[in-house]
């Protein structure tokens, strides 16, 4: 699931479009806080600053949900259930928020980069998603978007700041099929 987050709406794009036409000159970069992720911007804007049909989308994935925000430990009382279920909707909605506001400064600092290529800001969207397996969910907004091309870092060794490793890489060109496909 992908969503946009509460800062600079102009720059979001709307939530999934399942019947988009592919485009290869609708390009999604996939980004994380890596110096990998600053060289492919880098890369890219200035390959693609003067290409006026071309459009970005910076895709940001969040950390998965925390197991204990999953699910509540039930009750047979039903009134109680439904109260277990009511606080568990509004602490995942929380977290969400929470995760938003923490992880939404990488989308901006990589529209910073992306900027300083001499790339036109008004033909960039930004976009949060939700992993709940971090492949599925930049898979549903390739598929969902209508991108004929993902761009992703490749990082040998993943950490906290490395999302791509490769074996994503690995799985999104087995699982890809009429997109292109840029590992970095």
């Amino acid at each position: 699931m992908t969503t946009t987050a509460p800062h600079d709406q102009s720059r979001f794009a709307p939530g999934h479009t399942s019947n988009r036409s592919v485009s290869p000159k609708n390009i999604l970069i996939a980004v994380d806080d890596s110096n990998a992720t600053i060289r492919v911007l880098h890369y890219v804007g200035a390959l693609l600053r003067e290409t006026p049909s071309v459009a970005i989308t910076l895709f940001h994935v969040l950390n998965p949900m925390p197991r204990e925000l999953m699910e509540h430990g039930g009750s047979e009382n039903p009134d109680m259930e439904h109260q277990l279920g009511e606080q568990l909707r509004k602490d995942q909605q929380e977290w969400m928020q929470m995760e938003e506001t923490l992880e939404y400064p990488i989308l901006e600092r990589a529209l910073e980069r992306l900027k300083d290529t001499g790339f036109p800001t008004e033909r960039v969207m930004l976009k949060l998603g939700y992993a709940g397996d971090l492949v599925d969910t930049i898979l549903d907004e390739v598929r969902a978007g209508g991108y004929g091309t993902l761009v992703i870092t490749k990082h040998s060794q993943p950490d906290a700041a490395h999302l791509f490793s490769n074996n994503v890489a690995e799985r999104l060109s087995r699982e890809l099929s009429g997109i292109a496909l840029w590992v970095m």
